[in-house]
């Protein structure tokens, strides 16, 4: 009885943390270099802003979980916003067009009770469905080929990033 117990005690902090999209999205598993890396992309689109108004439209960003700043070549991306278990980080853009955008990156999965058990799968990324969301140009879709071993034994996912 006591590890259920346990089971409905961790589940329910697990669930709590889940409807704070904010906190989420910044508890998501991420390398520190992607960390690093999306802290000066965040640094070099603020001077953009500074010095050319209106540049940032010319090619749809990426808002996190359609929080935040609109990032062009994001290097991480949440992929499952209610929960972060599944984040896209070192993202590296072969392709960024107003159209779509394509790169390889990896994909970190969390499991387990407080999310500690993270397992990286190697994907291949694409942006696309460009809409205007909030005033801004943003893609909406981002579609995952698993390049190697997947999770769950899916090979493609897609998911909505609005």
């Amino acid at each position: 009885m006591s590890g259920g117990v346990a089971v409905l005690v961790l589940g329910g902090v697990w669930l709590g943390q889940g409807a704070d999209r904010a906190n989420a999205v910044s508890d998501a598993p991420q390398t520190a270099r992607a960390k690093k890396e999306q802290q000066e992309q965040r640094d070099q689109a603020s001077a953009r802003a500074e010095l050319a108004p209106g540049a940032s439209q010319e090619l749809p960003g990426v808002r996190d979980c359609g929080y935040g700043e609109l990032l062009l070549e994001p290097k991480i991306i949440t992929l499952s916003c209610a929960n972060g278990g599944a984040v896209a980080s070192d993202i590296e853009w072969g392709e960024y067009t107003a159209d779509k955008a394509e790169g390889d990156g990896v994909v970190l999965v969390s499991s387990g009770a407080n999310g500690s058990a993270r397992t990286s799968f190697p994907a291949r990324l694409t942006l696309s469905r460009p809409r205007k969301v909030d005033g801004m140009l943003a893609f909406t879709s981002v579609e995952v080929v698993y390049t190697g071993l997947t999770p769950a034994g899916k090979t493609t996912e897609t998911y909505s990033i609005t």
